[in-house]
């Protein structure tokens, strides 16, 4: 069934809103070209825009002929603001941006794993206010919070999930009583992550690939065709609860020990670590056990590694076994550490066939392309689907990233829709 009129100028208007915020200002023969609509119709788009403030005049184009048809269009960056949150078991951080995602202020907050369910409530919803005060957010459109646990596709709120402080759940619903002209939308972190890699990251050239998060847990995010698949229940990617060998067991409904998160969250990392004598200055920390930690010993092991090769390379390499300066026991972690993450890999691999596994979180970046290719070496002994290991651009700062690209696009969509049409309801492109 052909689109609506209305719907139809809908669909047009954030296909324009789209190609600006992804290129930059645009003439508009330039959106003509871009989207195949026809001039009438570009003209018709860029005066409904302007006159909703949506878009407005910040140039000329180089070209020789001046005029109207010269005029380069850009997104109204004060037309709204937006906020991105980053909520961790250990703290949040938060960032203010402009309509064109500009980070306006930044700012983080650790909250005790021991703080009450209400005071830590309090702490990270102060923080958002803090921020938007800092920023002169007066017209804070979409605020988005990344979470850590499963968000259920049927009412996009955080479900309870074991292991994880009750103030998560608690603190939507009062951010939302507290900025009530601002629509807050929740979102597991991984796939936030996987959203952001895939936008300004290491899948860039993707349109089907596999997210892994290596950080303070597991996870996993699925992009097959472009599309976000979340699953049945939001479970999708859920992959620290997967069986794999070499733990001590098997996980159970309400616990992942046992399943891949016993060998790749950042304390197993840690123990890992410790059995290959990995030194560095996350154990100097008793409490240490976070992520940041083991990307820190992680990113140790391969920079001492690296040098080993390069000695060993020009012939420079000190005399005796590599285990009397660390270098060998870093080379043998790392290995360990592969042999690990490739059950992962490859498990995902057998299911899905990606073609393309990144390496997510602070660990994966950590690692590097040290970590992924060892990492895909094995996979391609273990699976006879070719699957590309990558190692993550953006690392634990993708959460906070996609968040803000989430919260953008919402509200470019939000504001280029005309109250009473469902833009979504059908399809088709006006003429």
């Amino acid at each position: 069934m052909p689109a609506s009129p209305s719907t139809a100028r809908v669909i047009n208007d954030r296909l324009a809103l789209r190609l600006l915020q992804q290129r930059g200002p645009l003439t508009a023969g330039q959106l003509k070209q871009l989207t195949g609509l026809s001039r009438p119709t570009v003209a018709d788009l860029v005066d409904r825009l302007t006159a909703a403030g949506l878009i407005t005049v910040v140039g000329e184009s180089d070209q020789q002929r001046r005029g109207p048809n010269a005029r380069l269009y850009g997104i109204a960056a004060d037309r709204a603001q937006l906020a991105a949150l980053d909520v961790r078991t250990d703290g949040v951080t938060v960032t203010v941006a402009d309509l064109l995602g500009r980070e306006l202020t930044r700012a983080a907050a650790p909250i005790a794993t021991d703080t009450a369910t209400g005071p830590a409530v309090e702490q990270a919803v102060a923080l958002v206010e803090r921020a938007v005060r800092g920023a002169r957010a007066e017209r804070l459109h979409t605020l988005t919070v990344g979470a850590p646990g499963l968000i259920d596709p049927a009412t996009g709120e955080l479900r309870d999930s074991s292991g994880l402080p009750v103030w998560h759940r608690r603190l939507v619903g009062v951010l939302q009583h507290r900025l009530p002209g601002t629509r807050v939308v929740v979102e597991n972190e991984t796939n936030l992550a996987a959203l952001a890699e895939q936008r300004d990251g290491a899948a860039r050239d993707r349109d089907t690939f596999v997210l892994l998060w290596l950080g303070g847990g597991t996870g996993a995010a699925v992009i097959l065709d472009g599309t976000l698949r979340r699953g049945a229940s939001g479970g999708a990617g859920e992959i620290g609860f997967l069986p794999v060998p070499g733990t001590s067991g098997l996980p159970s409904a309400t616990d992942c020990e046992g399943g891949f998160h016993q060998l790749a969250s950042a304390p197993a990392v840690m123990d890992l670590a410790a059995e290959h004598r990995i030194a560095g200055h996350a154990f100097d920390k008793p409490q240490a056990r976070g992520a940041a930690d083991a990307a820190g010993l992680v990113g140790h092991a391969v920079r001492l590694a690296a040098g080993q090769a390069r000695a060993e390379a020009d012939g420079t390499a000190p005399g005796g076994p590599p285990e009397a300066d660390g270098t060998g026991n870093a080379a043998r972690f790392l290995e360990a550490l592969a042999d690990r993450l490739a059950l992962g890999v490859a498990s995902v691999a057998a299911v899905l066939d990606p073609g393309c596994v990144v390496l997510g979180g602070e660990i994966g970046q950590a690692g590097g392309d040290a970590l992924a290719a060892r990492v895909e070496e094995r996979v391609a002994r273990l699976s006879p689907l070719r699957t590309e290991v990558r190692a993550s651009v953006l690392g634990g700062a993708a959460v906070l990233r996609g968040a803000l690209l989430t919260a953008r696009d919402s509200a470019q969509e939000d504001l280029a829709t005309p109250p009473g049409v469902d833009p979504d309801s059908s399809s088709g492109q006006g003429s």
